[in-house]
This record gives structure tokens, C-alpha cells and sequence, in this order.
């Protein structure tokens, strides 16, 4: 048996590194929905010493801030994107590994509130071999929040996959 690279949904699509490398332009992957409620805020915020009345109150972020409520770290938005990377993009074949290799553009757009639903939408921008056993993937990617007309965030996100 052979496993995968990714831990997390095994029924993903499969493609070749060619293939990828052949989608620069394209949309491949949109995540599940995932729910950013308050309890995942006050985790991230204590785990990252974050926190700001803004994320970890809510009355007093209803009171004192234009959101009606506490709202998300940006970092646990763009931490998600692991998560959401793992559920829609699909398993790139012969790769033993993949790694986060970093951004080269970050921009937070718009809050994320307590409580709502966000998914990303992967588009492949450029896709180098760095050496035969490896090639760097760009990601335009940006994180929808359910119902909202602005994206939380937009990011061009580099991966690196690894073959045998």
C-alpha cells in the first residue's frame, strides 16, 4: 500500500506534475466550507498569546467596534489554508512530500465574523521546476466568506512537491 502525501481526503482527484504545471491560469480546487466560530478564536488567540478584545469578546467587540461582534484573526484565516489546501487540491502523483514554501503576497481584505463559513478557491499561477525531484507551485488563492461580496483574504501562496 502505498500513502499519500497529504493526510487529509483520500478521494481527491489525482494528477500528474505535467498536468500542474499545465494548469497555470486555471482554477483547481474549492474547499469545504469551513466554520470559524468563537471557540476556535479564543483557542488561536491563547495559543498565539493574540488576545486582542477584538477576537477573544464578543459583547465588547459589539460595543466598541464597527463589526457587531468579534471577529477571526487574520493569522487563523491564513493558517486555514492548510486545511482547506489538504480538502481541495488534488494529490499530485509520485510526490513523497509537499511543504509550504512561503508567500509572496499576503492582503487581508475583509473580516471574518464570528460564526461564519469560509473556503478557498486555488488557482495554479506558476508552476517552475526548481530540479528534476521538484517543482514550485503558485497559488492565487483567496478565501471566500459565505455570503459576503469581499474575500477575507487574497494570497499568492508558494508550495513545493517533492518526487521519489
Amino acid at each position: 500500500m502505498t500513502a499519500t502525501a497529504t493526510p487529509f481526503n483520500a478521494s481527491r482527484p489525482r494528477i500528474s506534475a505535467t498536468d500542474i504545471e499545465a494548469q497555470v491560469g486555471k482554477e483547481v480546487g474549492v474547499s469545504k466550507w469551513f466554520t470559524i466560530d468563537q471557540a476556535l478564536i479564543t483557542a488561536f488567540g491563547k495559543l498565539t498569546q493574540d488576545e486582542y478584545f477584538i477576537h477573544m469578546d464578543p459583547a465588547r467587540a459589539a460595543r466598541e467596534t464597527p463589526f457587531g461582534g468579534s471577529i477571526a484573526h487574520g493569522f487563523l484565516t491564513l493558517s486555514m489554508l492548510s486545511a482547506m489546501a489538504y480538502d481541495a487540491l488534488p494529490e499530485v502523483e509520485g510526490r513523497t512530500m509537499g511543504m509550504n514554501y512561503g508567500f509572496d503576497k499576503i492582503r487581508f481584505i475583509s473580516p471574518v465574523p464570528a460564526g461564519s463559513r469560509v473556503r478557498a478557491h486555488f488557482v495554479v499561477g506558476e508552476a517552475n521546476r526548481k530540479s528534476p525531484r521538484e517543482l514550485v507551485v503558485k497559488y492565487a488563492v483567496s478565501v471566500e466568506i459565505e455570503g459576503k461580496p469581499k474575500p477575507a483574504l487574497a494570497a499568492e501562496w508558494l508550495t513545493i512537491a517533492f518526487f521519489g
